[in-house]
């Protein structure tokens, strides 16, 4: 009968015709035959389903085992002995070099008849013996799913006690070494049930035996841990963590952690490849596992480790959230490794780029899955914004593509952040600020935040910046008695000249630093500003002085000589002075008081006071019950804004009262001088009445700096509690208040008053309204008449003397912006420009003042953005749209410079004079000693780090470029890829790239 069979197999015929010869041969089997009968057939069958060529010949040979195995079990058994199955195994069947392949499933298929024979428990031996061998030998991924399969179905085959350990250890070497060869999708869905398959059996073996699960889980680190291997483990591993019990997560990552024996750069090696295994499909909390060891990593400070494998790996992890089929658990990994990384914005801000094309990418997928993840990114990204806020330039594109999407509040940005950090000791990550590799591209230099130190650092950076203060402190004089003010001096110094991208304020903090403010917690800039500034001022009018004076001008007489001179350097460079005038209503008594000030603190209109038609002027004559007007004799003024004055018959009898103006951006061929014909100086004394241009860069219905400052000098009701009590009268009366600056500062500093107590929360509540920021201010100053004969004099412009206002010109120079809504968190930054005389000896030699022609205004001078470390450059434009685009971004702090004019000549000569005779700052011998010793440790630190970062580098595990994961997915309109929802997991060059 075997040879009948055999040669109907090997035939010619029709499949349909063999199939029917070889029915008649099967049913004929069923009958009772002899023993060699059996045999014969027997052999024919194996032979034909292991070495059979054709699919078709193999389904017969296995019909027919079938059959014997059925009706003639006795001979089956004799036939499938321990010492033939042996022979498979060990040495294959079929010719040399064409060695079966089906062995395993032969096996398989036999042991299902001898389950019950005497001989069974010795077959069962023999493979849990056979199978350990097998996969010691590394077999490729379908022969270890066979060996699988085979276990699976017959459990007694599988090694057992001290075997069973060694057997998972070696199937997870085994799987470790897993790759799939082709890239066709049918390929690659086939290898992945082939390792299912083998993960799947180390499942049931942990299940029945838990004992094994730790050994196993050890060799599975030692594999993803080793420095030594030339190719990383296959991402096949992460099929095994998936089955280990997650009530075994805590005590595995606590030891695994703790364990001594592991170093710094074999956990890192895990860890990254650990990170790897997101893009490995349908794997379950594979996510889990990693955060769990990100976590564990934290409680023991490794935040070495940490940093590391998150800035190397972040972008990876984020390229898979184009994926659906590995979206979750990628998005849970990065939500973790963001939302941890809370001591600098590297990891961050390397995903900026990417953003964008990201956020597109989930919009056009438009599936549920998509949807969902753009709110979460969503979300973690404002998280991000509220972290490490003032980044405009970066922000601006992100904040464009995710502005449609919901917006969590700070109660949930503040849960999110909390419950995420490494660690709630701040300090414990000092030593991992900045990580910086180089100077900013700027030459400017930044400053490390000591922990919520960004109000100090924004002030810092806005008085280096303005030019003629810093060269001031320079310039002082070794051996003082002032040690702030040393202090700062030496501050200012490493800023100038030190290598270092970023230096420690740490010393100055120290020393400056108002006793009532609590350690640790964000303070008020302003706050701190008055406090610095009055401290400075302090100890140098004590006698503690360290400024060499300035060197008088000839031109200078002895009262204006003893003015300037006996001032200390705040006053001469921030000092102003305001005259308070109050008039009582009944009997028109007025009383003075003149008072010094270092900042001018604006107040916000109440929300009924309108800009008047398209000017964003807030007009005086809108506020108090009578306005100024122009005298008919100049010779006559008083400066009291309560004199009636008429205006001069060739002016416009209506012309508004005097006004602080703005200048912004202007057309072409339109460019404002303000320096020119009667708008400032003198001239302006004649009609301080005379009405100024609109400004030009505030949004419609805006506020303006300008209306803060007319709201400020215009006067006040005392009425009712706040009656006055008027010493001619002698009770209280209802009164008049005004303000009026009588000499403006040097450095001109505005503080918007933006917090203000909210009686309800118990609180400080911020106003968030836009305020529109000039570039250049006019800013009414009452001159006196002795002052105004003098200053005629010099100028010999025929203006008569007299007093009256006169426009003093400020250009803008620092922003100090405030993030945030509350005065008691957020984040502070600040925008700066150095701006200095384009002319640097003051006037030209005739005496003539220069116009503003002449004089580079505006928007010309580069401005700059410092934020804590970094600095970057910036533009005015970035200062104007601040709050347009981040409304929590307002600014709060305004540095002004007064140009040289009238009013400033003296001090402006001076200081020039000054800067002849010394040039540049020239340092005392010990601080350039100190800066050159401290430039060269940094080099030596340089070096250092680097040597250690290659190290930590070269430990970490290669993987495939991330941004193929998007250059895929570039112009690739017509493929479903891995986006697509129809794509069910993407398409096939795709998937492989997202496996593999």
């Amino acid at each position: 009968m075997d040879k009948i069979l055999e040669a109907v197999v090997m035939s010619s015929y029709p499949n349909n015709v063999k199939q029917g010869l070889v029915r008649r041969v099967i049913e004929a089997a069923k009958q009772p035959m002899d023993s060699e009968q059996c045999w014969s057939m027997l052999e024919l069958s194996t032979k034909l389903y292991l070495t059979g060529d054709t699919k078709y010949k193999r389904e017969i040979g296995k019909e027919v085992l079938e059959v014997y195995g059925h009706y003639h079990p006795e001979e089956f058994e004799e036939f499938f002995n321990v010492r033939f199955l042996l022979s498979l195994l060990q040495e294959g069947y079929g010719p040399l070099g064409k060695r079966s392949h089906y062995v395993l499933d032969y096996i398989q298929l036999g042991l299902q008849f001898i389950l019950e024979s005497p001989s069974a428990n010795s077959i069962f031996s023999l493979l849990r013996i056979e199978v350990l061998r097998k996969v010691c030998e590394r077999p490729s991924p379908k022969q270890c799913a066979k060996i699988s399969k085979l276990l699976t179905q017959h459990p007694q085959c599988i090694p057992v006690g001290k075997h069973q350990v060694l057997f998972c250890q070696q199937l997870i070497r085994c799987i470790g070494q897993f790759q799939c060869v082709s890239e066709g999708e049918e390929d690659i869905m086939e290898f992945l049930e082939q390792v299912n398959k083998v993960s799947g059996l180390l499942q049931r073996i942990w299940r029945a035996q838990t004992s094994a699960i730790l050994p196993s889980l050890k060799e599975l680190f030692t594999i993803i841990s080793s420095t030594e291997e030339q190719e990383a483990p296959s991402n096949a591993l992460a099929s095994v963590v998936q089955f280990v019990p997650l009530e075994l997560m805590d005590g595995v990552i606590r030891n695994l952690t703790n364990d001594d024996s592991i170093t710094d750069v074999q956990m890192m090696t895990a860890v990254g490849r650990m990170i790897d295994w997101v893009s490995w499909p349908l794997g379950k909390n594979i996510d889990k596992w990693i955060i769990a060891l990100l976590k564990g990593l934290a409680a023991v400070k490794k935040f070495s480790i940490l940093i590391e494998v998150t800035l190397s790996k972040i972008e990876k992890v984020f390229s898979k959230l184009l994926y659906p089929i590995v979206r979750e658990g990628a998005l849970s990994v990065l939500q973790y490794m963001l939302l941890s990384f809370q001591h600098s914005h590297e990891a961050f801000h390397l995903l900026l780029p990417h953003i964008p094309r990201l956020v597109a990418s989930l919009k056009k997928e438009d599936s549920n899955s998509a949807t969902s993840s753009l709110e979460q990114l969503a979300e973690l990204i404002h998280c991000m914004f509220f972290r490490f806020s003032g980044f405009p330039d970066l922000y601006e594109p992100v904040l464009e593509v995710i502005k449609a999407l919901p917006i969590p509040n700070e109660d949930r940005i503040k849960h999110l952040l909390g419950q995420n950090a490494w660690t709630s000791q701040k300090n414990e990550l000092a030593c991992f600020y900045p990580r910086l590799a180089s100077k900013s591209e700027t030459g400017k230099i930044g400053l490390i935040n000591l922990g919520n130190t960004c109000y100090m650092n924004s002030i810092i950076q806005s008085l280096f910046m303005a030019s003629d203060f810093r060269h001031s402190v320079l310039n002082l004089t070794e051996g003082n008695s002032q040690p702030l003010m040393t202090k700062l001096q030496w501050l200012f110094a490493f800023l100038e000249h030190s290598q270092r991208p970023a230096i420690s304020p740490e010393s100055f903090l120290s020393a400056s630093w108002p006793p009532w403010f609590t350690p640790g917690a964000q303070q008020d800039c302003s706050e701190y500003l008055k406090y610095l500034l009055d401290r400075l001022h302090e100890e140098e009018k004590t006698g503690k002085r360290i400024y060499q004076k300035l060197k008088e001008s000839n031109l200078m007489s002895q009262a204006v000589e003893h003015h300037y001179l006996n001032k200390t350097l705040i006053e001469k460079m921030f000092g102003g002075k305001m005259m308070t005038k109050i008039r009582c209503l009944k009997c028109l008594n007025v009383s003075s008081r003149e008072e010094a000030f270092t900042d001018l603190s604006l107040a916000f209109p109440p929300p009924d006071r309108h800009v008047r038609g398209s000017t964003s002027v807030l007009q005086v004559e809108e506020i108090g019950p009578q306005f100024i007007e122009p005298p008919e004799n100049p010779s006559q003024l008083t400066g009291s804004p309560w004199i009636q004055r008429k205006a001069p018959m060739a002016r416009n009898p209506a012309a508004p009262p005097m006004l602080v103006e703005t200048l912004g951006f202007q057309e072409p061929g339109e460019v404002a001088d303000p320096l020119n014909g009667n708008a400032v100086g003198m001239d302006a004394a004649k009609d301080p009445l005379s009405a100024f241009g609109e400004q030009a860069c505030a949004p419609k219905d805006s506020r303006s700096v300008s209306d803060l400052i007319n709201y400020f000098l215009s006067p006040e009701r005392l009425t009712a509690e706040n009656k006055y009590h008027c010493e001619k009268c002698a009770s209280l009366q209802d009164a008049e208040k005004v303000a009026e600056l009588t000499e403006g500062p040097h450095y001109l500093i505005l503080t918007l008053l933006r917090f203000s107590f909210d009686p309800r929360t118990m609180k400080r509540k911020k106003i968030l309204d836009n305020v529109s920021i000039p570039v250049v201010l006019k800013l009414p100053v009452l001159v006196a008449p002795e002052e105004t004969k003098e200053v005629c004099q010099r100028e010999k412009d025929g203006a008569s003397p007299g007093s009256g206002f006169m426009s003093v010109v400020y250009d803008l120079c620092s922003v100090v912006v405030h993030s945030g809504i509350s005065s008691e968190s957020g984040h502070y930054y600040c925008y700066s420009r150095e701006c200095t005389d384009t002319i640097p000896h003051g006037h030209p030699q005739d005496g003539t003042p220069k116009s503003a022609s002449d004089k580079q205004l505006d928007f010309e001078i580069q401005w700059y953005l410092f934020n804590d470390t970094r600095v970057s450059f910036s533009s005015f434009e970035s200062v104007s749209n601040i709050t347009s685009f981040f409304p929590k971004d307002t600014a709060y702090v305004l540095f002004y410079r007064q140009r040289p004019g009238r009013q400033s000549c003296l001090l402006h000569e001076a200081l020039a004079e000054a800067g002849r005779l010394h040039g540049e700052p020239s340092l005392h011998k010990d601080l350039m000693e100190a800066i050159s010793k401290d430039n060269i440790l940094y080099l030596q630190e340089q070096e250092k780090e680097a040597r250690n970062r290659a190290a930590y580098i070269s430990a970490l595990p290669k993987s495939p470029l991330w941004w193929r994961d998007f250059d895929r997915d570039k112009d690739d309109d017509n493929s479903s890829g891995g986006c697509s929802p129809a794509a069910g997991g993407g398409g096939s060059g795709s998937f492989h790239g997202l496996v593999f």
